[in-house]
């Protein structure tokens, strides 16, 4: 069975974990109010996708 031989360093584990982040979201701009959104989902400014109203949002 596989056993470390010696304990690994606060140093050295954390330098491992270094590249465990978060990838930012592709974001794009909404056609009709030009709010950063997500692709594939409705604008919660105006309420739009795919150029048509879906939900009416109050100003």
């Amino acid at each position: 069975m596989a056993v470390p031989k010696r304990k690994v360093s606060k140093a050295r584990r954390d330098k491992r974990r270094a590249n465990w982040k978060l990838a930012v979201p592709g974001m794009i701009a909404c056609p009709q109010c030009g709010e950063l959104v997500m692709p594939h989902r409705l604008c919660p400014k105006c309420g739009y996708y795919k150029g048509r109203e879906v939900i009416k949002v109050e100003a």
